[in-house]
C-alpha cells in the first residue's frame, strides 16, 4: 500500500516565514510587502518583526494571508557584533485570536534550561516556535542540539545568504538537530528587510519560500498544515509527491539536475540527470535509515528541501 509522505494534493501556497516591514527595521511597509509578494506569486506572509506582534488582517482576502508573529532575540553578553552569538526564535502564533505581544527573552545566555523553558512557555501560549539561521547566529552544535520544542528550524535564509555573512543554508545543521534527537520540521525563509537597491539581483526577497499544502487559505487551515508538517522548503524547485510503497521510496519534483535522499547515517541515495522529474530509490527491510529527508538541485543549484521523515 502507497503512503504518502508529501502530496500536493490539497491547495500548495507560497510563503515568505520570515519577513521585516516598517513596522521595525524593514524599508517596506506591511501593504507594500503584500503587493510585491504577491505579484511574485506568493499567498501567505509571516510578519515577524523583532519584538513586535502587529495583526495585519486588513490585508487578508481570498489570495492573501497574514500570519501574526514576531522574532525575538537573545545576544550572549560580550563580543563585537562580527562574533557575538545569538538565538533568534520566530514566534508564529497557531490561532488568530493570538494577539498579544510575547515577553522578551530575558536570561542569561547560557542559561539553556531558562531558553528552553521560555519556549515551552511559547508553546503553551499557541505559538510555534522556529530556531533561526544557526551559522549567522555564530553558535555550535554544543548550543543548538539542546534547544526543545522548536517545531522547526530555517534551513535557509536568504538575506543571510545574499546581504550578511554569505551563512545562510543550513542543511547540515539540520541534519545535526535531527541526529541529536530533535524531531523538527526544516523552513526556507527571506528574512527580507528590502534595504539594498532593489534592481540588484542579491535583493533579499524571493530567495527562500515555503510551499504549503493546506485545505485553504484560511487562518486555521494553513496553521494545521504547519503544524503537522505539510509542507516543504525551497529556493526553486518544486516538489510534488514523495511516496513510500514497502521499501519504494518515490520522488516526483519539477525538472532537477539532482535527487538525493539524506538518512539519520553516513548513507545517502542519489539520482543523477539532466531535468529528471522523478526517481525511486529501495530503502533497506529494517528501516535502518532512522529518517529520509529529500534534497532536489536543479540546474542553477538551488535547492529545494523536504522535511524529515521518521522511518522508525
Amino acid at each position: 500500500m502507497k503512503k504518502y509522505l508529501y502530496a500536493g494534493d490539497k491547495n500548495v501556497y507560497k510563503a515568505n516565514l520570515h519577513c521585516h516591514s516598517t513596522v521595525s527595521d524593514g524599508d517596506l511597509s506591511p501593504e507594500k510587502i503584500k503587493e510585491v509578494y504577491m505579484a511574485k506569486g506568493y499567498g501567505i506572509v509571516a510578519f515577524t518583526d523583532h519584538g513586535r506582534l502587529i495583526v495585519h488582517d486588513y490585508l487578508n482576502d481570498e489570495d492573501f494571508l497574514a500570519i501574526n508573529a514576531c522574532e525575538v532575540g537573545l545576544n550572549q553578553e560580550d563580543g563585537s557584533y562580527f562574533t557575538r552569538k545569538t538565538y533568534h526564535l520566530n514566534l508564529y502564533a497557531a490561532r488568530a485570536d493570538i494577539t498579544e505581544t510575547p515577553p522578551p527573552m530575558m536570561m542569561d545566555y547560557s542559561d539553556i534550561d531558562a531558553i528552553n523553558e521560555y519556549i515551552a512557555d511559547r508553546v503553551g501560549e499557541g505559538f510555534l516556535v522556529c530556531y533561526n539561521h544557526p551559522y549567522w547566529s555564530m553558535q555550535t552544535l554544543d548550543e543548538y542540539s539542546k534547544l526543545r520544542n522548536c517545531f522547526a528550524m530555517e534551513i535557509y535564509n536568504h538575506n543571510c545568504e545574499v546581504d550578511d555573512g554569505c551563512c545562510g543554508y543550513n542543511p547540515q545543521a539540520y541534519d545535526e538537530m535531527l541526529r541529536s534527537g530533535n524531531r523538527l520540521f526544516c523552513l526556507s525563509t527571506d528574512d527580507n528587510h528590502n534595504s539594498g537597491p532593489k534592481h540588484l539581483p542579491d535583493m533579499d526577497s524571493f530567495g527562500g519560500f515555503t510551499y504549503i499544502n493546506s485545505k485553504s487559505l484560511s487562518y486555521e487551515d494553513v496553521m494545521q498544515a504547519l503544524a503537522s508538517g505539510d509542507f516543504y522548503s525551497s529556493q526553486g524547485p518544486e516538489i510534488y509527491e514523495i511516496s513510500l510503497e514497502g521499501k519504494i521510496l518515490t520522488v516526483k519534483c519539477s525538472p532537477v539536475q539532482r535527487i538525493r535522499v539524506y538518512t539519520q547515517g553516513r548513507v545517502c541515495y542519489e539520482a543523477v540527470g539532466d531535468g529528471l522529474e522523478s526517481a525511486t530509490f529501495e530503502l533497506s527491510e529494517t528501516g535502518a535509515e532512522g529518517y529520509i529527508r529529500i534534497m532536489c538541485r536543479d540546474k542553477d543549484n538551488s535547492d529545494a528541501n523536504s522535511n524529515a521523515y521518521w522511518l522508525q
